[in-house]
């Protein structure tokens, strides 16, 4: 049996309708996405939950080891612009709004926040350091 690469990350999707489709992971999870799926995520907001997702993961793992957040959420918002015929977005900003508890472990969260959310952003978001490496994305047609 051929030693499989944990490293790989694959997601695969079909189309279920012009502009819907269905993603699908290795585990089997689904999520319907798609530009004419009205009551679903677009692949933009997909990308965007993605950067606060993965942010969100590192920060809350890594403060939560000290105090469970009251609230945590998280926002990015991005401008969309065409220039030269290509779509992009442009100023992508995250902005965390966490809360703790009152104490010595809500305080002990609240010191280690900015220091966590510097970590995910400089280091660990698979998700962030992607996009800002500017890493290719190489296109092929199947068969």
């Amino acid at each position: 049996m051929a030693e499989q690469n944990d490293d790989n990350r694959s997601v695969s999707i079909e189309r279920l309708e012009e502009g819907v489709y269905l993603a699908t992971n290795k585990r089997g999870d689904t999520l319907r996405f798609g530009s004419k799926a009205t009551d679903a995520f677009s692949p933009v907001e997909l990308l965007l939950a993605a950067i606060a997702g993965c942010s969100a993961v590192d920060v809350d793992v890594v403060t939560g080891r000290r105090s469970p957040a009251e609230h945590f959420s998280a926002r990015v918002d991005a401008t969309a612009v065409r220039e030269g015929g290509e779509n992009t977005l442009k100023d992508i900003v995250l902005t965390f709004d966490v809360r703790f508890p009152e104490g010595e472990a809500g305080d002990a969260a609240r010191t280690l926040l900015p220091r966590a959310v510097k970590a995910s952003h400089d280091h660990t978001c698979t998700v962030s350091r992607t996009i800002e490496a500017g890493t290719p994305v190489t296109v092929r047609i199947a068969g």
